[in-house]
């Protein structure tokens, strides 16, 4: 029995699942480690079939990977190859041996000038991609946060009820805000109504689109890591802006397919409010200080 280092994840596990998507047998022949995640294990396998992408994890939720592949295949599905999304070629939940993602290996690299043109056309393309509801077809997660995706018809409940007043549950749980603080955040949702758009559109997001979550490729540049879900697309901005890492020349490109709201500007650090939860969340320290001045701006 072989084992790729780190966790020892069976490759004969990849192997057979790989063989059923592909119709013949794969062996793997060679694997090599790649840097960059914070979560999961990642390598570049080579095998008799091609090369791939493969990443696992065991100290994660046990859908957590099969989730990701829904994601993926949703924007792939939109992106309607105007924009790069890998192809799932395979998934399995945590078990008693590790839970992984075998994903088409894009070649890191720049295709041309203008793969910040290309992402914002891209990006505004899988936005154009709309549903009949808020939410999507499974709860998922935003990094390693779970996502509370029932579908609502409207977006002020979607936004109040299944992002910020969700993630503050799970908080309160593992790391208890004080009574003040609570009062602030009810005040909050009891205001979002008349905070966010009435009319809002169901548009699919990435739902966790920062510069480490895109990459540029030989073949242009490509969405990674998703936490997709339907939303009001203003909603990807809110983590956009958040670290930054987009150019003007992205914000042109993507107004020139599908133009943002002219007023979109006032309601982004409502949007930043849940990512700067979550990371408190996650990771604690300045982030409630942070987050709890953004709910005070809007109160």
């Amino acid at each position: 029995m072989r084992y790729l280092k780190n966790e020892k994840l069976n490759t004969k596990e990849v192997e057979l699942l790989l063989s059923k998507k592909l119709g013949a047998e794969v062996k793997i022949i060679s694997s090599d480690p790649l840097g960059g995640g914070c979560i999961n294990n990642a390598s570049k396998i080579d095998t008799n079939a091609g090369t791939f992408f493969l990443k696992w994890n065991h100290d994660c939720e046990a859908n957590i990977f099969l989730r990701e592949a829904e994601s993926l295949e949703e924007l792939r599905k939109a992106a309607s190859g105007q924009l790069c999304v890998p192809k799932v070629f395979a998934a399995k939940k945590v078990g008693s041996t590790p839970g992984f993602l075998v994903l088409e290996y894009l070649n890191p690299g720049y295709a041309n000038d203008n793969s910040d043109e290309l992402l914002g056309q891209g990006l505004a393309i899988i936005h154009k991609c709309s549903a009949d509801k808020f939410g999507f077809n499974a709860d998922n997660y935003c990094g390693a946060t779970p996502q509370n995706n029932s579908w609502k018809n409207n977006w002020a409940e979607f936004f109040g009820e299944n992002r910020l007043r969700f993630l503050l549950e799970l908080i309160q749980k593992e790391r208890p805000l004080p009574s003040s603080e609570v009062k602030t955040y009810d005040q909050l949702l009891k205001k979002i109504p008349v905070l966010v758009p009435e009319e809002s559109s169901p548009s699919l997001i990435h739902g966790d689109l920062w510069s480490g979550n895109y990459m540029h490729t030989v073949n242009g540049p490509a969405l990674i890591d998703p936490a997709s879900y339907y939303a009001d697309r203003e909603m990807e901005m809110g983590i956009m802006t958040l670290f930054g890492g987009f150019s003007q020349r992205f914000y042109d490109a993507y107004n020139s397919v599908f133009p943002l709201p002219h007023d979109w500007e006032d309601r982004n650090l409502l949007y930043q409010l849940y990512h700067v939860l979550n990371h408190y969340y996650l990771f604690g320290g300045g982030y409630r200080s942070q987050a709890l001045q953004i709910a005070k701006k809007y109160i």
